[in-house]
Parts: structure tokens; sequence; C-alpha cells
């Protein structure tokens, strides 16, 4: 039986509608499950006007309304913004919306109703601007279903990164950074990878300073302190993991193939090695989510710059919704 896989619009004001239009006049998507739109429907039809796609949109209250037919894009029609919203401006009305998108994919989840949750993406100003303080996604989806150990996860066709911390400063990552937390995202990369098919996942860990500190000659310690007890647990349980490595190297041993997975300490070190070697085939995974729900997302912004252009492409929108088709628990 084909998954439902709901579609989060994010922020309207972006590209999110155009490279959900552009995405789902593909029949592929339809081949391999039910995609549900939760969101605006005019804005959809905006969409429609800016791509010159000639699709149908059908607004429903329901899931168990949805007819799920190539050619036609069924949306769970929240209704919360206005026909002219501005393409490209930060407004509290446009991240409000984005937040209840998600919230409401969340409670469709849980309900089994959907089996993954796939997201456009949202603006984090206006996302604070419409009442809601969170740093992004990640921080949303561990909020609503209280979720406490969990981790961002990239993917490219070459690569695949998880990290230790994510949005916050450089100095306040690394001083959050402690073995428990090592520990427990290497064991989140592990079991991800293995229901995902893998046979014993090869994850390496890089190190916080140059060179994974040089046995102490850069920095102060925090290889040893912060990273090597909790590598040393993971090990001890079985499972494949290596490192501290240097950042320097690992990212290119890992792209051709000697690891399965890096475990990154911070964001920077994370997302540049993975936007270099395929933004726009790039996935965002929410792991360890309570319940098992699975998110992805596209691994760009919001794209205001282009927005109403017909300029952004659906790339990452279709390998983000083949990745949650992937990971979508079976029915």
């Amino acid at each position: 039986m084909k998954p439902t896989i709901g579609i989060t619009m994010g922020d309207a004001a972006g590209i999110g509608p155009e490279i959900i239009v552009k995405a789902l006049k593909e029949e592929d998507v339809y081949r391999t499950c039910s995609p549900l739109v939760i969101g605006d429907a005019k804005m959809l039809e905006r969409a429609l006007n800016v791509t010159q796609t000639n699709l149908e949109i059908h607004p429903v209250q329901t899931a168990a309304e949805a007819k799920f037919e190539y050619g036609t894009i069924d949306v769970l029609d929240l209704d919360l913004l206005p026909a002219d919203l501005p393409f490209g401006q930060v407004s509290a009305e446009a991240g409000n919306a984005a937040y209840q998108y998600l919230a409401k994919s969340i409670e469709l989840a849980k309900a089994g109703e959907i089996q993954s949750i796939c997201t456009a993406p949202l603006n984090k100003e206006a996302l604070h601007l419409g009442g809601h303080l969170y740093p992004g996604h990640t921080e949303i989806l561990a909020a609503l279903t209280d979720t406490e150990d969990f981790s961002m996860m990239l993917t490219t066709p070459n690569l695949r990164v998880i990290h230790l911390t994510t949005h916050m400063g450089l100095i306040a990552a690394i001083e959050s950074i402690t073995p428990e937390r090592t520990y427990t995202v290497v064991k989140l990369a592990h079991d991800t990878l293995s229901k995902a098919g893998f046979d014993k996942p090869r994850i390496a860990v890089c190190g916080i300073n140059p060179h994974a500190g040089e046995n102490g000659l850069f920095g102060n310690g925090e290889e040893e302190e912060k990273l090597a007890p909790g590598i040393a647990r993971a090990a001890a349980e079985g499972i494949d993991v290596t490192g501290p490595y240097p950042a320097d190297t690992l990212f290119f041993r890992a792209g051709r193939g000697d690891f399965d997975i890096v475990v990154a300490c911070y964001h920077d070190q994370g997302h540049a090695p993975i936007k270099v070697m395929g933004i726009e085939d790039g996935v965002n995974i929410t792991v360890g989510l309570k319940g098992g729900i699975i998110r992805t997302s596209v691994d760009h912004g919001t794209a205001f710059d282009i927005a109403g252009k017909n300029i952004a492409g659906e790339a990452s929108m279709l390998a983000a919704i083949r990745s949650a088709i992937e990971l979508a628990p079976k029915r």
C-alpha cells in the first residue's frame, strides 16, 4: 500500500508553493505515494499561475476527502493567508501559517493519517514575528512530539551527515557537546541507517578542532573530553564507529565511500560539505522523533529573492519526497 506523504507548504511568501506544484506535476510521485499538501489552497492556485502548470487544486478538510489522482493536487486547506500575500517579504502572517501547517502535519501523523512529513522551507524571522520562537523546523517538531533526543541528518547521493548541534553560535555549540550527546547521536545514526537497510553502518565522528586537536596541540582537549568517551561507549555496544577525524579530510573520505555517515559537531561543519557536494539533491531529515514520525525537507531556504518568478527548481523537493517514501513505516 502506498504511503500518504504530508507536504507542508512552509512560508508561502517564498518558493515553497512553486516547488511543490512543480514536484507534483511529476507522475512518478503518484505511482509511489499519495501526496497531501498541507497549506492554503489559494497559494497553490497562485503557484499554478506563476509556473504555468496545468493541474487542478482540490481543497479538502480531511485526508479522507483526498482523491490522490495524478493531475489533481489535494490540499488540506487551512485558509490562513490573504490571496495577495506579497512575494519575498517577511511577514508575521506567513510565519504563523508555516507553523500551523507543520503543527497540523504532526496531528495527522500521530493519528496515522499520513505516514511521513515532507516540509517546504520556512523563514525564521517570519516564524518569530508570528509568535513562534523556535530556531527552525527541527526544534518545532521536537517540541510538538515531546522529543528530547533528536538530531538533524543531511543527505546527498554521495554523503550523509548527522549533527551533534545545529542552530546555535559556535562557542555555545562546543560548550554544549558532552560524551552523552556524542553517544546519543552516534546511536541515532546507527539505528536510522539500520532501519533503512544498512548492514552494520560505518560511522565516523568529526573532530572539533583543526586536525582533530592533533593530540592536544590545538584546542583544550575537547576531542578527548567531549567526543572520545561517547565514541568508546557506542563501540563497546557493537556499533561500528571511529574517530574523531580531522574535518579537512573526513568529508572527502566519506564522499568516496569509506564511511556511511559522518557525525558533525556543529552546524556549518556539516552543512557546508553537503551543500558543496549536492545542494540541488540535498535532503534534511529529522532523526529520533517520538512515535517514529518521519520528516524530510528540502535542503535550501525560502529564496525570497526569486519567489514568484518561476525560477526555483524542484529537484530538492523531489529528493525529499523520495526520502519520505523510503523511510515511511510500512503498512
